[in-house]
C-alpha cells in the first residue's frame, strides 16, 4: 500500500493555514447569533438579519474585488484578507469589553468577513492552481475537503462547550486568532509568485470585468449545469437548516447536545467521501462521479421531514445526514478540480468569485424565504418542500449530455 503522496512543503503550509482557519471558524459556529441573543437581547428577526443581510451585503461588496484580485499576486491578497478578518472579528470582543457592542456592529462585521471570505477563497483557488501540478489537484482538493469535515465535526461541539464555560465572545476571539495564524502560515509558504499577465496595477477596472466570471460560467457547457445545480442544492440545504433546528429543539424537544451530536457524527461521511473520489475517477471519470454523487445527494434531505421523537428520530437524522455528507464529500473535491481545470489562468479569480457570490446570495435569499414559509406552513412542511424540490429538480441540472463532456470554451488554457 502506497503512503500518502507528498505535495511539497509549500502546499503543506497552505494546507496548515486552511486547517487552522477552518477549525477557528467552526469553533465559533453561530457565535454571532448567540451574542445577539445573550448579550444584546435580540429577537428572531434580528438574529436572522445577521445571517442573511450580512452574507448578502458581503457578497455584493465582493463583486468588484474579483477583477481587482485577478491581475495581482494572490498570496499577498490572501494574507491581507486574513488580516482583515482578524481585525474585524477582534473588534467584537474589544467592543464588548468596553461596553460599546451593538447590533449594527455585528452586522457590519458579518458583512466584512463575508466579503473577505469570498475574496480569499477566489485568490486561494487561483494560487492552488499555480502551486500544484494538474495531476495533483484532486488530491489537494480532497485534503481540503477532509479538513473541512474534520473541523465541522470537532469545532461546534468544542465551541459549544467553550460558550458554556466562557461565553460566545471568547470563541469569536479564537476565530480571529485563527485568521492571524493562517496569515502567518501563508507568509511562510515563501517562494516567488510572478505577477499575472496583464498585470498592470494601474489599469482601471472596466464594467465588463465585473460580469466576466458569470459570462464564462454560463457559456461553458460543463460548468453551467454544475453551477446551477450546486447553487440550488446548497441554497436548499441551508434554507432548511433553521426550520430543522426549530423542529428538533422546539417541537420534538431534543436537547441542544443531542442536536449537536446529530450533525457532528455524520461529518465522518465527509471524510469517507473525500477519500473515495480519487479512487472512483479512474474507473468512472469525472463526469460519471459528478452525475452519480450529485444525483444521490438529492435523494436524502426529504427524509428529514419524517423525524420523530426519541432515539429513533435522532438515529434517522444521523443516517440521513451521513448519507448526504458522504455524497457531498465525493462531489465537492471533484467539482473543485474540474472547475480549476476548465478555468483559464487569467480568469480563475473572477470565475471563483462569481461562483461564491451567487452561492452566498442564494443562500441568504432562500434562508429568508424558507423562514417565512416555515412561519406559514410549519417547520416540517418547509423541510419537506426543500427536500422535494432537491429530489425532483436538482438532478435535472447536472450535465447529462455527452456532447458537453470534452468541449472546452475558447480561451481555456491547460490546467
Amino acid at each position: 500500500m502506497k503512503g500518502r503522496r507528498s505535495l511539497g512543503r509549500r502546499f503543506g503550509w497552505l494546507w496548515a493555514a486552511y486547517a487552522v482557519s477552518s477549525f477557528g471558524t467552526r469553533l465559533a459556529f453561530d457565535a454571532f447569533s448567540m451574542i445577539a441573543i445573550l448579550a444584546l437581547g435580540a429577537g428572531a428577526t434580528r438574529v436572522a438579519l445577521i445571517s442573511a443581510v450580512g452574507l448578502a451585503v458581503g457578497a455584493v461588496a465582493a463583486v468588484p474585488l474579483g477583477p481587482w484580485v485577478e491581475f495581482r499576486r494572490k498570496r499577498p491578497v490572501m494574507i491581507a484578507m486574513d488580516v482583515v478578518r482578524f481585525g474585524a472579528l477582534v473588534s467584537v470582543p474589544a467592543a464588548y469589553a468596553l461596553g460599546l457592542l451593538g447590533f449594527a456592529h455585528l452586522l457590519l462585521v458579518s458583512a466584512v468577513v463575508a466579503a473577505a471570505d469570498i475574496t480569499f477563497t477566489a485568490a486561494s483557488g487561483a494560487f492552488l492552481k499555480a502551486l500544484v501540478p494538474p495531476r495533483d489537484l484532486l488530491v489537494a482538493n480532497g485534503r481540503f475537503e477532509s479538513t473541512t469535515w474534520t473541523a465541522t465535526m470537532l469545532g461546534p461541539p468544542l465551541g459549544g462547550a467553550a460558550v458554556g464555560l466562557f461565553g460566545p465572545v471568547l470563541t469569536v476571539l479564537a476565530d480571529a486568532v485563527s485568521y492571524l495564524l493562517s496569515a502567518i502560515g501563508i507568509k511562510a509558504i515563501g517562494g516567488e509568485e510572478p505577477l499575472p499577465e496583464r498585470g498592470d496595477t494601474s489599469r482601471g477596472m472596466r464594467a465588463g470585468d465585473l460580469l466576466d466570471g458569470w459570462r464564462f460560467i454560463l457559456a461553458d457547457p460543463v460548468l453551467r449545469p454544475l453551477f446551477l445545480n450546486t447553487v440550488l442544492v446548497n441554497g436548499l440545504i441551508m434554507a432548511a437548516t433553521p426550520p430543522l433546528a426549530v423542529l428538533m429543539l422546539g417541537d420534538l424537544g431534543f436537547a441542544p447536545w443531542q442536536y449537536g451530536l446529530a450533525f457532528a457524527l455524520p461529518c465522518l461521511g465527509g471524510l469517507v467521501g473525500a477519500r473515495l473520489g480519487r479512487f472512483l475517477i479512474p474507473k468512472h471519470g469525472q463526469r460519471g462521479v459528478l452525475l452519480a454523487a450529485g444525483t444521490l445527494r438529492a435523494c436524502w434531505p426529504v427524509g428529514l421531514a419524517f423525524i420523530g421523537h426519541g432515539a429513533a428520530g435522532l438515529v434517522l437524522v444521523m443516517v440521513v445526514e451521513f448519507a448526504l455528507i458522504t455524497c457531498i464529500g465525493v462531489y465537492n473535491p471533484v467539482l473543485s478540480t474540474l472547475r480549476l481545470e476548465r478555468a483559464p489562468a487569467d480568469r480563475v479569480t473572477r470565475i471563483l468569485s462569481a461562483w461564491s457570490v451567487t452561492g452566498k446570495t442564494t443562500v441568504a435569499g432562500m434562508t429568508a424565504l424558507w423562514g417565512l414559509l416555515a412561519a406559514v406552513t410549519g417547520p416540517r412542511a418547509a423541510i419537506a418542500g426543500a427536500g422535494l424540490i432537491m429530489l425532483l429538480a436538482t438532478p435535472l441540472l447536472l450535465p447529462w449530455h455527452d456532447r458537453a463532456r470534452h468541449r472546452t470554451p475558447a480561451g481555456t488554457g491547460s490546467a
